[in-house]
């Protein structure tokens, strides 16, 4: 590994020991065994560099679930048993110790603190909401259009994000994947109603 992939492992590392706020440059050049000079080489800031540890942290976890094996062949693309099994698989993940979804709120705290970080993130939240369609509705991301993106990949990520803060507050009342799905359903079934 160079010293640019060092320094993103080691501003991962720091991100989960210690959050945004509170790493600093020394911690990442501590963690990844470089130096200072290079942070601002290879990424122009500190802020730069956890943005990107932070995304990549992310995609991770979304690659482990489209390639990890971690949603059963067995249920179709769209289903309501996908819907569960995807949520299932964000869900376990935030109760792992130490798990990035608790700096997703320390971020969104941060708002205009920080617009280096903030302009960055809205980008990747584009393309995270385009991956997400793909968790429950099967197909490539390449293939996912920008109407889609902007309506039901926005639509998963407000879900995602609302379940990330029921888990970072309080989470021994958060839903399960068992209860949003029974929420769904119960959307479902008003709608034929209507």
């Amino acid at each position: 590994m160079g010293h640019r992939e060092d320094l993103l492992e080691g501003a991962k590392r720091c991100l989960l020991e210690k959050g945004f706020l509170r790493t600093t440059a020394r911690d990442i050049v501590k963690a990844s065994g470089t130096n200072l000079a290079s942070i601002g080489y290879h990424y122009g800031s500190k802020d730069a560099l956890l943005a990107q540890a932070y995304v990549a942290m992310v995609e991770e976890v979304s690659d482990a679930f489209e390639g990890g094996g971690a949603i059963e062949s067995s249920s179709a693309p769209g289903s309501v048993e996908r819907f569960r099994e995807v949520w299932s698989n964000i869900v376990d993940t935030m109760r792992e110790p130490g798990s990035q979804w608790r700096l997703s709120m320390e971020i969104l705290a941060m708002g205009d603190q920080l617009p280096e970080v903030r302009e960055h993130l809205a980008r990747a939240q584009r393309e995270g909401a385009r991956g997400i369609v793909t968790l429950f509705m099967g197909g490539h991301e390449e293939d996912v259009t920008d109407r889609t993106t902007d309506t039901l990949g926005s639509f998963y990520t407000t879900l995602l994000m609302g379940l990330v803060a029921q888990w970072t507050f309080d989470p021994e009342s958060a839903p399960d994947a068992d209860a949003l799905t029974e929420g769904l359903l119960q959307v479902m079934e008003a709608a034929k109603q209507a």
